[in-house]
């Protein structure tokens, strides 16, 4: 194995708020037995479907911004206390993703002043960059992190994403056709759209060498990201997956790793038809073939699609996954598309082969992001 590139970067600490909960363990237990989030939410304008994923204790009354400030801001406490960090040190950069956060709904003059509330909120001596690449806009605040990490502008950095649900984006995805009329089944044969989630997740990225002189553990090491942009439109993903491949192509390039050590996949897994076909034929080229082909979980169906949020909290559940060496079952997948390349984890959890783990997130505008860990048994 071929030695990863530039330092070596552990996840020292994690922390999510979804639609089922806010504790690490807590939430993936109810992924692992599958739960779903996902339930009639009041809406004062018609809809395809009535169900949305909304975090239990923040009241749907309040102002978008107001909810996304109360969310993000305790899930971002919890990252600094669980990798052992003062919310105020110095050494720490923040930074922050989200698709359009409150701002359909309650336009501002700066997208990034949500992340700044937040910063301010926890007592954080520093401006967080802030990140918005559509859905893609968590996994792509977590690929910068590394940058800023690798280029030595910092040695710590807490990145993910915080989105909310809001009437614009709910009446933005019944317009557009992409919400589903019943409910989100990835890679199903009945699959007709995504339904709106909400939620955030932050990871603590660290240099092996800070967290040593810390006393910090690895709970995971990230050995690589990449990202592509097929901008073939709006909306529309390219069909062929050239961008997919090569932002996996890009993760996979100096980490010390190739496709055959990959042993799971966390899908984007929206359930729209092209997002799901892409999908398929991407995975396809990349591991189709392969004596132990890794295995493909998505969690939408139990958070709904959290937009910018989505591919922090997904990096989450990778890293849980290869911890437990173990996924969740798809929530809403009982009957497969024909022809699915791999393996998918249906009706309980599925098991894991050696190996290490990708998050996949695909966004509007052709953002395509890739996230590569290994657990941390598999380094020792």
């Amino acid at each position: 194995m071929a030695p990863p590139a530039g330092p070596e970067i552990w996840v020292t600490g994690l922390a999510w708020t979804t639609p089922l909960g806010d504790t690490l363990d807590g939430v993936w237990g109810r992924l692992l037995a599958g739960d779903t989030g996902l339930h009639p939410t009041p809406s004062a304008h018609p809809l395809r479907t009535d169900r949305a994923g909304v975090v239990p204790g923040v009241p749907l009354d309040w102002a978008p911004s107001r909810r996304q400030h109360a969310i993000t801001v305790p899930t971002l406490a919890a990252a600094f206390g669980s990798a052992g960090l003062d919310p105020a040190d110095p050494a720490v950069r923040l930074v922050l993703g989200t698709s359009f956060g409150s701002g359909l709904d309650e336009p501002t003059a700066y997208l990034g002043a949500w992340a700044d509330a937040a910063a301010a909120s926890i007592g954080h001596p520093h401006p967080p960059v802030s990140v918005s690449t559509a859905c893609s806009a968590g996994a792509d605040g977590i690929a910068v992190a590394v940058e800023l990490i690798r280029a030595g502008t910092t040695e710590i950095c807490v990145a993910g994403g915080a989105d909310v649900v809001t009437p614009a984006k709910r009446l933005g995805h019944s317009a557009l056709g992409t919400m589903s009329r019943d409910t989100l089944r990835a890679f199903d044969r009945r699959h007709d759209g995504m339904v709106p989630g909400e939620g955030a997740a932050f990871l603590v990225l660290e240099t092996a060498g800070s967290a040593r002189r810390r006393g910090a553990a690895p709970r995971a090491i990230l050995r690589g990201t990449g990202a592509a942009n097929d901008a073939t439109g709006l909306t529309a993903p390219d069909p062929t997956g050239d961008s997919v491949v090569l932002a996996v192509d890009r993760c996979l390039a100096g980490s010390g790793y190739g496709a055959a050590d990959v042993a799971v996949v966390n899908a984007h897994g929206t359930a729209t038809p092209l997002n799901d076909a892409v999908e398929e034929t991407s995975l396809g080229r990349m591991f189709g073939g392969r004596d132990t082909p890794p295995v493909v979980f998505a969690t939408k169906g139990a958070l709904g699609h959290s937009l910018g949020a989505t591919g922090a909290i997904e990096a989450v559940a990778v890293v849980l996954a290869l911890r437990d060496r173990k996924v969740p079952p798809i929530v809403g997948l009982d009957e497969p598309t024909a022809g699915f390349p791999l393996p998918l984890a249906i009706g309980g959890p599925a098991a894991l082969c050696p190996g290490v783990g990708l998050s996949l997130t695909l966004g509007f505008g052709g953002f395509n992001t890739c996230l590569l860990f290994e657990g941390v048994d598999d380094a020792a």
